[in-house]
């Protein structure tokens, strides 16, 4: 059987109180008392409950990791960050995945405040919990998407989209595409207002008459894939000569749609896509992408949280985009 704490104050002749005091390293006990306390532990085999001293500590070594979906690359790439950083400081991480479900996300969150997180870092779904404070005393944090009431750092997101548009445009293009992501998610709307408003600047701008559609669908390869078909399936003379996309799998998904209908990137149409995910520099044609700043949101979200502060308002970081094969001027 397992030794407990009170084998240990029995085998050392001192109170169960002494040995939690001796285990939480508190200046007030005597090295004497210390020392026997400490051979007790040593020859017992007592090893403390980590959750019971966080318990009684009101803190852990943990912080805990709440993303939307852990198949989608970018919080993949998020999560290896965050724990990278946290490792060094010697934190774990407690990754928990919410499937895009606002009642899992309530789920998890409760289930993750009940092992004492020194912190949490959190992508959420919905601000279906906005008005609660999590937890007393346990750091918030938010990353990529808002929630009312709690720090955030993200990307700027509307200069995102921006950038996108305003790279097409430069290369002559006219007839443009964009497919979106779910409009109940303020990521996907910011990205396409970013967009947007650089089309509508472009036409008093460079004069002449754009050709503009939008189409929503989800952050998945799948929604590039048939959205992609949407907006492509239509005579030549009106079929877009650019999309941009609101991530990257929805651009990797166009690029498949593209090659399955005959239609040549970047020769016959130019894609963009927004995050810059590993998989990006690796499909044929290379992906230009909007980058996100995946470490630098992981290391000021660990900072916060280790520093158990708040972010004075919002961070958002500035993007850049990366010009790679899958754009061309408008032959």
């Amino acid at each position: 059987m397992k030794p407990t704490v009170k084998d240990v104050a029995r085998d050392a002749g001192v109170s169960i109180g002494t040995v939690s005091r001796v285990l939480s390293k508190n200046a007030t006990v005597n090295e004497g008392i210390r020392q026997r306390v400490e051979e007790s532990i040593a020859r017992l085999g007592y090893s403390p409950s980590s959750l019971g001293r966080s318990l009684r500590l009101n803190k852990s070594d943990i912080i805990a990791l709440v993303i939307p979906d852990i198949t989608n690359p970018f919080f993949a790439d998020l999560a290896k960050h965050l724990e990278v950083l946290a490792s060094a400081a010697g934190y774990s991480v407690l990754l928990a995945n919410t499937h895009d479900d606002p009642e899992a996300e309530k789920t998890q969150v409760q289930s993750l405040l009940g092992r004492v997180p020194a912190g949490i870092v959190i992508a959420p779904v919905s601000n279906s919990f906005a008005g609660e404070r999590l937890s007393k005393g346990v750091a918030c944090v938010t990353v990529d998407r808002p929630l009312a009431g709690y720090s955030l750092v993200s990307v700027d997101n509307v200069e995102g989209g921006r950038l996108a548009a305003e790279h097409l445009l430069e290369l002559g293009h006219r007839r443009i595409g964009y497919i979106a992501g779910p409009s109940t998610t303020e990521v996907s709307l910011q990205r396409l207002q970013g967009f947007c408003d650089e089309i509508v600047s472009a036409q008093t701008r460079l004069g002449g008459e754009i050709q503009f559609t939008s189409v929503e669908g989800h952050f998945d390869y799948k929604s590039g894939e048939e959205m992609g078909r949407r907006l492509l399936s239509v005579p030549e003379e009106m079929r877009p000569t650019a999309i941009a996309t609101a991530n990257d799998q929805q651009a990797i998904g166009l690029l498949r749609c593209s090659r399955d209908m005959g239609i040549r990137v970047p020769e016959d149409l130019s894609i963009v896509g927004f995050d810059d995910i590993p998989l990006a520099s690796l499909v044929l044609p290379r992906l230009t992408t909007i980058r996100q700043p995946v470490q630098q949101i992981a290391e000021i979200a660990v900072r916060a949280v280790l520093e158990q502060r708040s972010i004075d308002g919002p961070i958002l970081l500035p993007p850049s985009i990366i010009t790679r094969e899958s754009t061309a001027f408008l032959s």
